[in-house]
């Protein structure tokens, strides 16, 4: 791995932002692809989907394995209280609506060690029962983990919670966690991954999963097909979504899925077809995902329309889409949100001299210290559910976990 002397020759020569390979090298240096420890966390979990496809009502949990299981950061075994209940648990799904996994990523592992440890103590009667309840909880905290910039705690509660699912005999929950962790690897650049995991997904799911799942799980197929350069296979996937979407029944789903309708699925087509390098159909379906008020969505989808926008080279354009989102990204706290944003400025290299583009550099440069930077740390004592302090000192400050703060951003 060149040194900073080096990259800086590289960057003249390949007529790159130096900042940009200094920056990739460190993150080659300590990360690999999708974190510290993320090459064992993904291959540990790619295995058990296999397992778990030959035959998806395999008893693949037992109890002493949910202490083990827990991920790092989460609070100790002192910790009181029993799992969340299906309210407690809607209500962290509809807060991370309105903001990030840098902020909430906590409380979910929270949330998870005590859906474990009511499990571990759990007699017959109410094993099947809360499975389920830790099946969901992990699957919200993987989310949640990859949100943070923590894509390798993800990844251990995605697998944690594909064995709860099986365990429970839920085929249509396990599909979904499994979906979630191929989202995670696609957005981690790992294509291949991603592919495996979906199609593996979709494969031990659809029998009993709805046509909103069913939906969903394609979309996750066409989506990593499509980054792995898989031209054909993200076709017929995306062929294959919009036959089934027409078939979904509005609350005949999961609640879980309560977030699935027709703005997300038609967004998730435009990004695919972004993807394939066809962005003119896909601008409209991006554009109308950014309205709603949801600022995560909004910048995730507004990232892959600035995208789209610069294929058809419409740099000025694609620059204030991309600052918009960048906004939002901050307002959002969500790395998923962030890292394609950051990702646009290489895409924008052959551009720089261009105004647009160096304010949009400029804005990327000065909202860096407000984007989520790598995992969360957990405090020594959990934070109260739903409480959120003030930071001395720092006007407009919100905590974040491990101690950090954001500041708001205003303008």
């Amino acid at each position: 791995m060149p040194g900073d002397r080096w990259l800086r020759r590289l960057a003249l020569v390949l007529d790159a932002p130096a900042g940009l390979l200094v920056e990739a090298a460190g993150r080659s240096r300590h990360h690999g692809p999708v974190g510290a420890g993320g090459s064992r966390s993904r291959s540990a979990l790619l295995a058990l989907a296999q397992r778990w496809v030959a035959d998806p009502y395999a008893p693949l949990l037992v109890a002493p394995a949910a202490h083990r299981s827990a991920p790092a950061g989460a609070p100790g075994r002192s910790d009181p209280g029993g799992p969340a209940g299906p309210g407690e648990l809607a209500e962290l799904r509809r807060l991370d609506d309105l903001t990030g996994g840098a902020d909430l990523a906590l409380a979910a592992a929270y949330r998870l060690r005590r859906a474990a440890r009511a499990l571990a103590g759990a007699g017959p009667a109410e094993r099947r029962r809360l499975l389920r309840v830790l099946a969901e909880t992990a699957q919200l905290a993987g989310w949640l983990h990859a949100d943070a910039g923590d894509p390798t705690a993800g990844l251990d509660a995605y697998r944690l919670g594909l064995r709860a699912a099986a365990a429970a005999g839920d085929p249509a929950l396990a599909g979904h966690v499994l979906g979630s962790a191929s989202h995670l690897l696609a957005g981690a650049g790992d294509p291949e991954g991603a592919l495996l995991l979906a199609r593996t997904a979709y494969a031990g799911a659809r029998r009993s999963a709805g046509p909103g799942l069913r939906a969903l799980l394609l979309h996750r197929v066409a989506l990593a097909a499509a980054l792995g350069g898989r031209a054909r296979a993200a076709r017929q996937a995306l062929d294959a979504a919009r036959r089934t979407a027409g078939a979904v029944e509005p609350g005949a789903e999961p609640a879980w899925l309560y977030w699935l309708d027709d703005t997300e699925l038609a967004a998730m087509t435009g990004r695919a077809l972004v993807a394939l390098g066809r962005p003119r159909p896909a601008l409209p379906l991006l554009r109308a995902a950014r309205r709603g008020g949801r600022p995560r969505r909004t910048a995730v989808y507004g990232g892959w329309l600035a995208r789209g926008l610069l294929q058809l080279g419409e740099v000025e354009q694609a620059c204030a889409v991309a600052g918009a989102a960048l906004l939002d990204a901050v307002r959002a706290g969500s790395a998923r949100a962030a890292t394609p944003l950051v990702e646009l400025e290489r895409r924008l290299a052959a551009h720089r001299t261009e105004p647009a583009v160096r304010r949009y550099a400029a804005l990327l440069a000065d909202a860096r210290g407000f984007l989520p930077r790598g995992p969360v740390t957990a405090p020594s004592r959990p934070p109260a559910p739903g409480r959120r302090g003030g930071t001395a000192g720092v006007a407009g400050a919100t905590r974040r976990p491990g101690g950090g703060t954001r500041p708001t951003p205003t303008g």
